[in-house]
């Protein structure tokens, strides 16, 4: 039995570090569809991962998740509030790696797990330790410390930070597990997205199937590239504590840096290091405070 149970854990281990692995490597996934709109790769990637997760659904049987969703007033009601989310969070994501923001992505989702403290505070009363509070409070300075001397607030990573909080927020207090909620999210968005694709096609304007085999056959993976981390994430976490689960999730923001400064040469000035600073030391504090309580 315990053979077993270590050999889930690995499993497990390996299958949500993966998931954040191939997380922080999308940038050079989207920077080969440089040339295309944010927003028809979006359209796509909503489009192909309905053909992806539906493959999923059908080889594992679970259908009758996803219709047993479809029963509730109030489930449909959140998951089309997660969709629209989720859908926004997509779609700036693209746009900010195609436009040489990667390190703004890559600050956004280092900030999540703070901003996820904070409204588990704010909706839920979950009482804030004292590390927690000193944690989002060096956090707000890093990003303060940026805007009053860059002049600019980084929009790019507030809103992924909060849009994806809020996305897992809305997940967390439906009852739908993650293919057919993924399903149902993709479901719902596929007729605006296909309606786009149409258009595009009627115009002569879209790319698929008109600049080359290669930009066709990367539109077409986008379906995987959304989907198949999410799997991983969700074989993963029932596996494993979610404090290991916390300490692996920094390994999508730490890839996006790397390759936000090393391969795309973004510029990465004292004012940014600051900032950086300020959050990483935020993060380490936020982690601390969360090993010592699960120990305890």
């Amino acid at each position: 039995m315990g053979y077993m149970t270590d050999k889930n854990t690995t499993a497990g281990v390996a299958a949500a570090g993966g998931a954040f692995v191939l997380w922080g490597l999308l940038p050079l996934y989207w920077q080969l569809l440089h040339n295309v709109p944010a927003t028809e790769i979006l359209c796509h990637r909503i489009a192909w991962s309905v053909v992806f997760v539906g493959i999923l659904l059908t080889c594992t049987g679970r259908w009758h998740e996803l219709r047993t969703a479809l029963h509730s007033k109030k489930t449909q009601l959140t998951m089309t509030c997660s969709s629209i989310l989720i859908g926004v969070n997509w779609w700036l994501y693209i746009w900010a790696v195609n436009n040489g923001r990667v390190l703004e992505t890559s600050l956004g989702y280092y900030i999540n797990p703070l901003v996820n403290v904070l409204l588990g505070f704010v909706f839920f009363r979950e009482r804030l330790r004292p590390w927690q509070k000193a944690a989002i409070l060096l956090a707000g300075a890093g990003v303060v410390y940026r805007l009053l001397h860059l002049g600019e607030l980084p929009w790019v990573a507030l809103t992924l930070a909060f849009s994806f909080s809020l996305y897992g927020l809305l997940r967390k207090v439906v009852h739908v597990e993650s293919i057919p909620g993924l399903m149902f999210e993709t479901l719902l968005l596929t007729p605006v997205a296909l309606g786009y694709l149409i258009m595009l096609h009627v115009q002569g304007t879209g790319v698929f199937g008109q600049t080359g085999t290669a930009q066709t056959l990367l539109l077409m993976g986008a379906g995987i590239t959304t989907s198949l981390p999410l799997v991983g994430f969700a074989f993963g976490a029932r596996r494993i504590r979610l404090a290991t689960l916390g300490l692996l999730q920094y390994a999508a923001p730490s890839i996006a840096f790397l390759l936000g400064v090393f391969v795309f040469k973004e510029e990465f000035t004292t004012v940014h290091l600051v900032s950086f600073v300020c959050i990483w030391t935020a993060l380490a504090l936020y982690t601390a405070e969360g090993l010592r309580a699960a120990r305890r």
